[in-house]
């Protein structure tokens, strides 16, 4: 669909009060920047800030755009709210932004689409397995990782009982659902899916920590903390499979708009996913921008075009 930017009333959401907020922070302001670049009139709000929510109510808005990241904003009830005020906006719905957002519940979805993923455990408490329980059923080499959180917010990589009992006491202090994963090393890839019914795969992004042993809170956000290579050096045949693995998840989740999903491959080949996440960061220099560039969509380009795809059929 075409559109004229200046007639389009923007109102972006980013901020909002889960641990992930300064990054929303830092997406708003990234995107906010490359929509007025468009030519978007931009209009910025924070769900934490209650009187910034009744002037959305009381706006007149033609589409909302969403940069909030973690429980509270990425999880469905931002989604839901902009439902029932007849707002469209960026990125999926409410099941899929819910589900998503809750690593175990996804890959549910995932082993029903027949999308490998690796083999997992959900703890709704300490007692529900014990330590050695847990490297009985998935072996020693164990992710730990607090199930509604982003940005790998608590997620530890261990070895044997002792390292399990320890991460799975650091997870549960930030998250009331733990999921306890077989580690699958290999490779790590995130592929971007833009789009509603008609998808367009962006180029593969290798993954490479430059601090830490993966791809954790540090590597994601501190300076030097990772190196992204785009496109990622993978041969042809590859590709497509990672690319049709990143589809797959995308169609099982319901996604619609955008999606970006974690992916790891072995030696052996095989595209183990992970995650999905449905409101990738929008900085300058965040992975969904970086893939859009390698496709030779820059980045106030990328924008209109997620509003396009949250205004499709309106």
């Amino acid at each position: 669909m075409a559109l004229n930017p200046e007639e389009i009333k923007v109102a972006l959401l980013c901020g909002g009060t889960s641990g992930e907020r300064e990054i929303s922070l830092a997406s708003g302001k990234g995107a906010g920047e490359a929509l007025r670049q468009a030519g978007f009139p931009v209009t910025f709000f924070d769900p934490a800030n209650k009187r910034d929510m009744k002037d959305l109510i009381d706006g007149d808005f033609d589409v909302a755009f969403l940069c909030l990241h973690g429980k509270g904003g990425e999880d469905g009830p931002v989604q839901g709210m902009l439902e029932v005020l007849g707002i469209p906006y960026t990125g999926p719905g409410v099941w899929c932004s819910s589900t998503a957002m809750d690593k175990a519940k996804s890959k549910i979805f995932y082993e029903r689409a027949g999308i490998d993923t690796p083999a997992s455990l959900t703890l709704y408490g300490k007692d529900d397995y014990t330590p050695q329980q847990i490297v009985e059923k998935l072996g020693e080499h164990v992710v730990i990782k607090p199930a509604t959180e982003g940005s790998a917010l608590g997620v530890a990589i261990v070895n044997g009982v002792d390292e399990v009992d320890a991460a799975l006491d650091q997870a549960f202090a930030l998250d009331r659902e733990v999921l306890a994963e077989t580690y699958v090393s290999g490779t790590e890839l995130t592929v971007a899916v833009i789009g509603n019914d008609d998808l367009q795969v962006l180029p593969v992004i290798e993954i490479v920590p430059q601090k830490n042993s993966f791809y954790d809170f540090e590597s994601k956000y501190a300076a030097g903390g990772s190196q992204h290579i785009c496109p990622a050096r993978l041969d042809e045949e590859t590709t497509a499979r990672v690319q049709a693995a990143a589809v797959a998840a995308y169609k099982a989740l319901e996604c619609k708009g955008v999606s970006r999903t974690d992916i790891i491959l072995d030696d052996e080949g095989v595209c183990w996913v992970l995650e999905t996440n449905t409101l990738p960061g929008m900085t300058e220099t965040s992975l969904l921008p970086d893939a859009g560039r390698a496709a030779g969509i820059e980045f106030p380009e990328l924008c209109t075009k997620l509003i396009e795809f949250a205004l499709e059929g309106k």
